[in-house]
């Protein structure tokens, strides 16, 4: 059985961050890039008008 990329890339990641990630700690955070990655692939796949100009910026 191939392995998934995800899980490639939580090991890959872990090891370039010298970050410890538990093997029972794997599916929550496989969760969590599963919906951070879907959210991202919505905010990519909305189009824009080339005229579209970036908001202001407030500080109080």
């Amino acid at each position: 059985m191939a392995a998934d990329p995800l899980d490639d890339y939580i090991d890959a990641a872990s090891k370039a961050l010298a970050l410890p990630v538990d093997d029972a700690w794997k599916p929550a955070v496989r969760a969590n890039l599963d919906v951070s990655l879907r959210l991202a692939r919505l905010v990519d796949e909305f189009s824009l008008p080339d005229e579209t100009e970036p908001a202001s910026v407030f500080a109080a």
